[in-house]
C-alpha cells in the first residue's frame, strides 16, 4: 500500500490502443494502478490489454469511462471534441486528464494546429463541464514508455488545471511512472503551449535520432 491516496483508483484510458494509451497505462499497472484500456473495439482493446500487464483490461471506450475513476484522453484530435461530447454522461464527476496534442505534419516537419478553443484541454473543458480537468502527459515520449528495457523513463511532466486538488491528484499519479515526475504548469489557459511543445520535441527527435523529453530545473 502507498501513501499518495491512489490505491482505491481505476485508471481509464480513452483511446488506449494507440501508442501513448498503452504506454501510459503499462507504466500505471507497473507502478501498482488498476488500468482500463478504451477503444472503439472492444476485443482490440482486450487484445491490447492482455499483451501489456495483468493489471490491464480492456473493453469499448462508453464502459472505460464507466468503470475509470480518473480517465486519460489519448484519441488522435481528429477525434476528440466527437468522442468527449459523446461520453459526458459517464465523465461527469470525475478528473479527465488530456493528453491530446493537436498537430499537423507536412513536407517542413511537424506543426501545431490552431483550433477553436485554444487548446485540446481548453476544448475538453468547454464539453465536459461537470468534470474536472486537467492536461498532462503531453511530452512524454510513447516509444520511451512501451520500452520495457527503458527501467526510468525520466520525464518531467508538466500538470495543469484550475482545480488545485485535482492537480494535486494527477501529479501524485505521474509518480507512480518510475522516472517520472508531475510539475505543477499553470492554468489550462497556458495548455497551448505544451501541447504545441510536443512539435519541437518531435523535430528534435527526427533531426538527432532520440526520444527526447523535458526536464524542468530548480524545483
Amino acid at each position: 500500500m502507498t501513501t499518495d491516496g491512489l490505491d482505491d483508483q481505476v485508471i481509464g484510458v480513452l483511446g488506449g490502443t494507440g501508442a501513448q494509451g498503452r504506454g501510459l497505462a503499462l507504466r500505471l499497472a507497473q507502478g501498482g494502478m488498476s488500468v482500463v484500456l478504451g477503444s472503439r473495439d472492444a476485443g482490440r482493446a482486450g487484445e491490447a490489454a492482455a499483451a501489456l500487464h495483468p493489471a490491464v483490461t480492456g473493453t469499448d471506450n462508453a464502459s472505460c469511462a464507466e468503470q475509470a475513476t480518473i480517465v486519460i484522453v489519448a484519441v488522435p484530435y481528429e477525434g476528440h471534441r466527437e468522442l468527449l461530447a459523446e461520453l459526458e454522461p459517464q465523465l461527469r464527476g470525475k478528473i479527465v486528464v488530456d493528453c491530446v496534442n493537436p498537430l499537423g505534419f507536412d513536407k517542413q516537419g511537424p506543426f501545431p494546429i490552431r483550433v477553436p478553443d485554444r487548446s485540446a484541454c481548453e476544448e475538453a473543458a468547454a464539453i465536459l463541464t461537470e468534470s474536472t480537468v486537467v492536461g498532462a502527459f503531453h511530452n512524454v515520449s510513447a516509444v520511451i514508455l512501451l520500452d520495457e528495457s527503458i527501467e526510468s523513463v525520466g520525464s518531467d511532466v508538466l500538470v495543469l488545471g484550475e482545480d488545485r486538488e485535482a492537480v494535486d491528484t494527477i501529479i501524485a499519479l505521474t509518480a507512480r511512472i518510475a522516472g517520472a515526475r508531475g510539475v505543477f504548469g499553470g492554468r489550462l489557459r497556458n495548455a497551448f503551449q505544451v501541447e504545441a511543445l510536443t512539435a519541437n520535441l518531435i523535430a528534435i527527435n527526427r533531426r538527432y535520432k532520440t526520444h527526447a523529453s523535458i526536464s524542468i530545473t530548480g524545483v
